[in-house]
């Protein structure tokens, strides 16, 4: 399988990029904006001498209505929210909110594994809420740390599904609209465009649970309590799930600054039909342990214990322990997370060709993709 080995304990390395981890209540937000409105609203009403504004004043309403067009942001909202929810999460150790979407009308959720996770490990308590305020049990069906991925399970029938898009054909530049509970606020709409694809993003709080993304780049404002929940393009379709945000501090509740994270849907797709299957999923991988600490571009193969794993698709290929991987299927990799998430957008089976370097001499191989083993 191919994983990044460790770096050395002595040294600690924050990522740029953090997963917009279940964020903690917003009453205080909510407090201080009511405030606000309140005192607004008291000075709006008088003049400097504290007479009324409107005494003479002739207030004429309107009784014109408003189209929107079904393909509007407005129009768009309107469909896609009833099939999105909060997810709320309890432990002895507290809660959090996420989001999530409904991909069955039998009552399957996707979600990501990182709203869910410290509620399965802790055995916590998840709640699903609607958009019209109905309040269900979570049962995991399924997740997969990987991928960051997670299947909840209500019971309820006959609930609207949002529909698949394809994140193949999605382009740059793209409109999209992320929906989901930013800092607990539910039914929230941002809109934004893909700013990029394929990026290669690591996420994870536990060294026992990284998940490798070959992520969508939107700058679709996206926040904690926005996990999970779907990123759409102008039709209504889900093409991304919302999973991480760039940050400038080291807070894993900083904000938006125009740099999020969405799973393409299409890898999202796979596994989750795998965990409502099998209640696991898999991923395919080459077979090698790649050296993180190595500086040049490229992904160099360890050579510090089982570089190749025995019997893998890498050793029969020839590949050895130093070798730098620097094309992975006709695509230019730079560093061992972009192999990694190259690898894993891939199926099991499929056949592919690698491109690296040997004492300076550049060398070819095509291998068959296997399993991971769980």
């Amino acid at each position: 399988m191919i994983f990044p080995q460790k770096k050395n304990s002595t040294a600690t390395t924050t990522p740029w990029w953090q997963a917009p981890a279940a964020s903690k209540s917003a009453k205080g937000n909510l407090f201080v904006v009511a405030l606000l409105a309140g005192s607004l609203g008291g000075f709006l009403g008088v003049n400097a001498a504290g007479g009324s504004l409107f005494r003479n004043a002739n207030l004429v309403t309107s009784t014109s209505t408003i189209e929107r067009a079904p393909d509007s942001v407005a129009g768009i909202a309107q469909r896609v929210l009833p099939s999105v929810v909060s997810i709320d999460t309890r432990t002895i150790n507290g809660g959090g909110t996420g989001s999530g979407f409904i991909i069955d009308s039998t009552g399957y959720i996707l979600t990501n594994n990182h709203v869910i996770r410290d509620a399965v490990l802790n055995g916590g308590k998840i709640q699903v809420s609607l958009n019209d305020g109905t309040v269900y049990t979570g049962k995991v069906i399924g997740r997969d740390a990987s991928f960051d991925l997670a299947v909840l399970k209500i019971e309820a029938t006959g609930i609207k599904a949002l529909q698949f898009g394809n994140s193949d054909t999605i382009a740059v530049g793209d409109a999209v609209i992320a929906i989901g509970s930013p800092l607990g606020l539910s039914g929230t709409v941002t809109t934004g465009i893909i700013s990029a694809k394929d990026r290669a993003v690591t996420t994870g709080d536990s060294t026992t649970e990284s998940s490798y993304i070959n992520a969508l780049q939107t700058d679709a404002a996206i926040n904690p309590g926005n996990s999970g929940g779907p990123l759409v393009d102008a039709t209504g379709a889900v093409i991304g799930i919302n999973s991480a945000i760039a940050s400038l501090g080291t807070s894993s509740q900083a904000g938006s600054i125009g740099l999020g994270f969405a799973i393409p849907i299409n890898q999202a797709r796979k596994i989750a039909d795998q965990l409502i299957k099998y209640g696991v999923a898999t991923y395919p991988v080459v077979g090698v342990s790649l050296d993180v600490n190595y500086m040049g571009a490229g992904a160099q193969i360890s050579t510090a214990g089982k570089g190749i794993l025995p019997g893998s698709p890498a050793q029969k290929a020839g590949l050895k322990g130093g070798d730098v991987i620097i094309e992975f299927d006709g695509k230019k990799i730079n560093t061992p997370e972009e192999l990694i998430v190259s690898v894993r957008s891939k199926n099991v089976g499929d056949r592919v060709s690698l491109v690296f370097i040997r004492d300076g001499v550049k060398k070819s191989v095509t291998l068959n993709l296997i399993a991971a083993k769980k």
